[in-house]
């Protein structure tokens, strides 16, 4: 039985919408799971006083801690970038689900390194690097494996799934760190080394579980292998190859494969496509959005924390990672609802609009909190009593962590992976990924001392931040939810500004004229074994941008 919510307006039967479909991304998502736990337990772990001991932090200056802090949160996304420039030509090569599998025994590799540091700071920089090459490479080739092998009605979803893997891997890093903070004696190094040491497990699910899943179907028939393309699309969407929608999405594929074969293009001519008209909005809306999700401000909590809940006036170890676990369970909530609600429901583009009006209310407020009250100098004074507004400041916390997951940290990840041709799909892809693992290690970089050197101005940079991307959303994004992969090209061949007018309108997009001159430019360049999708093309007909 087919799931009830889900994208309207699509032509999806509900025999597509089922429980293998909904296990592939959940499998592959453990990637996200691994990811989302690396990210948040490293801050957690470099606060613990078992940790500060093996490592020799106890009498290093404060701007020397800061140094080393960000040096260790930034490698793994400086790995992580690398991992995710570099992997696109492996992805094309060998494939979707044998690139996952790699990239999942590099993160083991690197995970492994990390455990077995025993206070050495350069294996444990080496450990994060290596470890942020596998993330990096799987979090650009799981999205888009996940979106090629997802109907339309439920892309978005079945992406958010990675998401909401990736927050509860943040999740159970805090709640790890706290646990083994009160749980394990200080004396000993296992307190640290356990939270490092789980994140291994998801790479391990990773692994083994991939070789359950089946290869991309749009992958295959990028090589011609029509036929076994068609045969997984069978058994994903549980229908026979003579059902009229499996007609009609094999036709589209094909159709747009041989509109677009790159066999024998280039890496340069690769590159030269990226800037056609069609093609250079895209990447121009993917890297923007991508970069600009590590500036909601809820990156810098994620790395940071604990010295985030500092400034707030949270004094002591236990308490400052007590507070930080459920602000891992505010971004998996709001991830949650992300995937249930925002994304198939409200929409990719209502959803950015309405997560940067409303998240960055909370971060104002607690801007303005520091700035009058400066509860970290009065909890170092000894004062650690707090009035309504200090817990007040502390929910703001939540409440942005909640918007943001459930609008920003989901919708870009999941309209990245979508957007783009398929011919260079893999190559867009590793750019805006890299992109937004840059945007991550400027973020880990600078976090520490904005904190220390800015104090509530970072909190009123990151609303401002979030006001201007609301309004840029609103103008230049438009709306993709239910738009089958091989349509993207007809929504993106208009100014954006046009085509989001005309969705707000809700008029065509194309003209009648466009859509005759297109379908006369696909009938007459095509043969006949490729009409089986004619009906679908003439509604959203593709535009030609072959070599």
């Amino acid at each position: 039985m087919g799931w009830s919510i889900h994208a309207a307006g699509t032509e999806d039967p509900p025999e597509v919408r089922n429980w293998r479909i909904h296990l592939i991304a959940l499998v592959a998502s453990m990637s996200a799971l691994a990811m989302g736990y690396d990210t948040a337990v490293i801050g957690g772990t470099m606060a613990l006083d078992s940790f500060i001991r093996d490592f020799g932090w106890e009498d290093v200056s404060k701007n020397t801690r800061d140094t080393i802090q960000a040096n260790i949160v930034s490698t793994f996304q400086a790995g992580c970038f690398f991992g995710a420039l570099l992997t696109f030509p492996i992805a094309e090569k060998i494939g979707r689900k044998k690139t996952i599998v790699i990239a999942g025994l590099v993160f083991l590799l690197g995970g492994t390194l990390m455990t077995a540091a025993q206070g050495s700071l350069n294996l444990l920089y080496g450990g994060r690097a290596i470890a942020g090459l596998g993330i990096g490479a799987s979090s650009l080739t799981v999205p888009v494996y996940i979106a090629e092998v997802a109907p339309p009605s439920i892309r978005g979803r079945l992406v958010g799934i990675f998401e909401i893997a990736s927050q509860g891997g943040g999740m159970l890093g805090f709640w790890i760190n706290y646990a083994t903070d009160q749980t394990i004696n200080v004396e000993r190094q296992a307190q640290w080394i356990i939270p490092l040491a789980i994140q291994l497990f998801p790479g391990v699910m990773l692994v083994l579980g991939m070789s359950w899943c089946p290869e991309s179907p749009r992958w295959l028939a990028r090589g011609d292998n029509f036929e076994g393309a068609e045969k997984i699309l069978t058994n994903l969407r549980g229908l026979p190859s003579s059902h009229p929608y499996i007609l009609r999405e094999m036709g589209e594929i094909r159709a747009q494969v041989e509109e677009r074969s790159t066999n024998h293009l280039s890496k340069w001519a690769q590159f030269q496509k990226l800037f056609q008209k069609g093609t250079r909005n895209r990447m121009g809306i993917g890297l923007a959005l991508m970069f600009l999700q590590s500036f909601t401000g809820v990156n810098i909590i994620t790395y940071y924390a604990p010295r985030i809940f500092e400034t707030l006036g949270i004094s002591g170890t236990s308490l400052k990672l007590f507070s930080t676990g459920f602000y891992g369970i505010a971004k998996t909530l709001g991830m949650i609802t992300f995937t249930v609600i925002v994304v198939e429901r409200v929409g990719r583009r209502k959803g950015l609009i309405w997560g940067a009006a409303l998240g960055c209310i909370p971060m104002w407020y607690i801007g303005g909190y520091v700035m009058r009250a400066d509860p970290a100098a009065a909890a170092a004074r000894g004062d650690v009593s707090r009035d309504g507004w200090g817990y007040l400041a502390m929910v703001c916390v939540y409440v942005n962590a909640f918007i943001i997951c459930a609008t920003w940290q989901g919708i870009t990840w999941t309209y990245a992976s979508e957007i783009f041709p398929l011919d260079i799909r893999m190559l867009c892809v590793s750019l805006t990924t890299a992109d937004t693992w840059l945007g991550s290690f400027i973020i880990a970089r600078s976090t520490p001392y904005m904190i220390s050197d800015l104090g509530y101005g970072a909190y009123f940079f990151f609303a401002s931040i979030l006001l201007l991307m609301g309004l840029w959303s609103f103008l230049f994004v438009p709306e993709t939810k239910g738009i089958m992969l091989e349509e993207m090209d007809a929504l993106f061949m208009k100014p954006m500004h046009e085509a989001v007018w005309a969705q707000i309108r809700k008029r065509p997009i194309i003209t009648e004229e466009e859509q005759a001159a297109r379908r006369k430019d696909y009938d007459s360049s095509n043969t006949q074994e490729k009409d089986v999708g004619v009906d679908r093309l003439e509604s959203v007909p593709s535009t030609k941008e072959g070599p």
